[in-house]
């Protein structure tokens, strides 16, 4: 079973214009949930959908118990394990991989999470027609109760989805570094979300020219995409967007000491940039901003022991000029 869980709550794109000296965190890293004494607090997405995946296999443990079934093994999974969700949601009918390399659902557009709930129940093709209980009764009230958030999961039967791009090229055309090399193809080494997360020290200055003002990860190649633009709002209490996090000025990053940004991203996808990485991006940023008053910073991290931030912040003063 693979389910998709919308986190395009709206907001801007990376795309639109906005204030001078403003960075970009990827949307899927703005979530957020309210906790039990009302304060808004980061919410991890692996975390939210797991428990819901945990909750659907106990709804078919139940369902197994009253039909008889017996016991079945059962593995979940959100991002974390040794399964591609996105070529199991493909194949579930969920969507297609679109030529950003994304899956693209037809009313949901591709900013969503995956989840995978793999068991060992045999799968038995149900007949056409009216719902008749048992699983296809389960799955359809687990989607209908959810907590608000645009979500599907696969229909009995369809497993395809036609490819749905067209001639468009808008993704390729708009990847600031060329990650995107041909239609359904990346080379991840040029990729602004791998650059920004997963790539260790310093990063190639031509490289760091097209990152913009992405300090961690990128949305550019979907904010493009035509399908993202007609897609439906999703409503989610544990992935609502934090404020903060939307457009945030790259002076209020620059100045987090390393306790603050643990309490600030305690609990966020940000944190697997580390603190170091993160400021190396916001160097990075600040030196494709064009705004003068970065300088002063550039030039104190110019001597940061960090070999990343250090090279970044050379590079930033001599793109401003200084």
């Amino acid at each position: 079973m693979v389910c998709f869980a919308s986190y395009d709550g709206g907001g801007p794109r990376s795309t639109e214009a906005a204030e001078a000296g403003a960075g970009w965190i990827a949307r899927y890293a703005w979530t957020s949930r309210v906790d039990a004494k009302g304060e808004r607090r980061a919410s991890d997405y692996h975390k939210v959908l797991l428990k819901r995946l945990r909750a659907l296999e106990a709804g078919l443990r139940e369902l197994a118990l009253r039909e008889a079934a017996g016991e079945f093994e059962a593995r979940a999974y959100v991002d974390t394990g040794p399964v591609v969700e996105r070529a199991l949601a493909t194949a579930a009918g969920l969507g297609w991989t679109g030529k950003n390399t994304c899956l693209i659902h037809e009313k949901l557009g591709s900013f969503g999470f995956l989840g995978v709930l793999l068991t060992s129940l045999a799968a038995v093709e149900e007949e056409a027609g009216p719902d008749r209980g048992g699983l296809r009764d389960l799955l359809s009230q687990v989607e209908e109760s959810g907590p608000g958030a645009p979500s599907t999961r696969a229909r009995p039967g369809a497993l395809t989805v036609p490819d749905r791009c067209g001639s468009c090229r808008r993704c390729l055309e708009a990847c600031p570094t060329g990650a995107l090399v041909a239609p359904y193809e990346m080379d991840a080494r040029k990729c602004i979300s791998y650059l920004t997360i997963e790539h260790q020290g310093a990063i190639e200055p031509e490289l760091m020219a097209g990152m913009g003002r992405q300090v961690f990860g990128c949305d550019i190649c979907q904010d493009v995409c035509p399908w993202n633009r007609k897609a439906v709002i999703g409503r989610d209490a544990e992935l609502e967007a934090r404020g903060e996090l939307v457009n945030p000025a790259l002076e209020w990053l620059a100045g987090l000491d390393e306790g603050e940004w643990e309490r600030r991203f305690n609990g966020s996808p940000v944190r697997r940039a580390g603190f170091m990485g993160l400021r190396r991006n916001v160097a990075i940023a600040m030196g494709n901003s064009g705004v003068g008053r970065f300088a002063g910073r550039l030039e104190e991290w110019a001597e940061a022991g960090d070999e990343g931030v250090r090279a970044a912040a050379r590079w930033g003063l001599k793109k401003l000029g200084g």
